[in-house]
């Protein structure tokens, strides 16, 4: 298995600077043990996955932690709640230690757990304002085909005169979207069938379990083949509810699990004061396409590419992929939205940088044209009110170059996010 540098290492870096504590979470699988260990390599790792650890910390904090001198990673910190207060009074010695002896910070604890509502409860509580928390997907784009390029996608010319230095052929995109961002999947020859199969099912197993008390796991693995099958659809927890046999209540409870876990990102649509009839239901979709291919049985690149679905898969492909440049710089998504109005009319994505909004298109097409942006216009009464300046536009496709369409609209590879 060979590694496959993260994007987000600078970052994690930089903040391991600055903060006592740094928790990575994200989806099971995704690699972020692996990341910390990597980057930490002279910290002590501590997994909870050991049954005996796990019950010497959860029996006695202190004592634990007496025996795990700092620096130290802490794998799968969800299950010892039971340490946070703990870990509180370590870094705040730490502070006041630092301070007497003029000595720069600490960081004490990389902590890594796949269970963000949890660590979330328990870091409010006990953490708030000494960790810093980094959320990690799958492998990227750019990092599967080694870019060293951080920026995150903005359709702008300074931008893609930056990332055009590097690999931007997406010509087996295919290929990438069934198989999936799990590092194992894209740096092993792991089965793909068998690694997605026992994924879930230790998925609803150890997390939704814990969460939700799930009685029926066939009631779950039917929820996520609905959930999947809707990807980049606005989400309908009535008929979300209806495929997988549960009430629209249950739907929506297991959704906010599948958000929470990683799963899936919500895509909420633009609002603004000038723009009166929004439609207001978030998009859902779906953060790892292979995982999204194996749940809806599409079993192979070929029958994607060539089935009624593949529009919804390279849509779904190309947000995540933007969603996670701006993740693995460090940044949040909380400003990347659609536009939908109570005429039908939309635009797939609207990314937020600064006081700059960007609309963009995203075709399965080669064949770009200007009238793939013209909704665009529908953002302009946000400009002349002086709010915010309406910036270059994009039509995210498969044509291999760069090719400006119109004025501030260009056709963007696929490749170059």
């Amino acid at each position: 298995m060979d590694w496959i540098k993260r994007t987000i290492t600078a970052h994690l870096l930089n903040t391991m600077k600055a903060f006592p504590a740094v928790l990575v979470t994200g989806p099971r699988q995704v690699g972020k043990s692996s990341l910390l260990q990597k980057v930490a390599a002279e910290y002590t790792y501590v997994t909870f996955d050991n049954p005996l650890l796990l019950q010497q910390a959860k029996e006695d904090p202190e004592l634990f932690l007496m025996n795990h001198h700092e620096p130290v990673i802490f794998d799968e910190i969800q299950y010892v709640p039971e340490l946070f207060p703990y870990l509180k009074m370590r870094i705040d010695r730490m502070r006041f230690d630092a301070l007497d002896s003029q000595h720069p910070p600490q960081c004490l604890f990389l902590l890594s757990g796949s269970q963000a509502y949890h660590l979330m409860e328990n870091v409010s509580e006990s953490l708030a304002g000494r960790l810093a928390i980094l959320p990690l997907q799958g492998i990227s784009f750019r990092e599967r085909t080694q870019v060293t390029c951080s920026l995150p996608f903005v359709p702008t010319e300074a931008y893609l005169t930056v990332r055009k230095t590097e690999n931007v052929d997406s010509s087996d995109i295919w290929t990438i979207i069934h198989g999936g961002s799990m590092p194992l999947l894209v740096s092993s020859a792991v089965d793909w069938e068998t690694f997605y199969a026992s994924y879930v099912a230790t998925y609803i197993e150890r997390d939704v379990h814990q969460i939700v008390k799930v009685t029926d796991k066939g009631d779950f693995t039917r929820f996520m083949i609905a959930v999947a099958a809707r990807s980049g659809e606005l989400v309908n927890y009535d008929n979300i509810a209806k495929d997988a046999g549960v009430s629209a209540t249950t739907a929506k409870r297991w959704i906010q699990v599948l958000e929470t876990s990683g799963l899936v990102m919500m895509l909420y649509p633009y609002h603004n004061n000038h723009l009166k009839r929004m439609i207001k239901t978030p998009k859902l979709y779906f953060m790892d396409t292979g995982l999204m291919a194996w749940l809806t049985r599409w079993v192979s690149p070929e029958t994607i590419q060539h089935g009624a679905k593949a529009g919804q898969f390279f849509e779904t492909w190309v947000v995540t992929e933007i969603y996670k440049s701006f993740l693995n710089a460090g940044k949040t998504g909380s400003h990347l939205y659609y536009y939908r109005d109570a005429d039908q009319r939309e635009i797939d994505l609207v990314l937020e940088t600064g006081r700059v909004i960007h609309p963009i298109e995203i075709k399965m097409t080669a064949k770009p044209h200007k009238k793939m942006g013209q909704a665009f216009h529908l953002l302009a009464p946000i400009a002349q009110a002086g709010d915010l300046e309406v910036g270059d536009g994009a039509v995210i496709n498969q044509y291999p170059q760069v090719i400006l369409l119109d004025q501030h609209l260009r056709g963007i590879p696929a490749g170059y996010v």
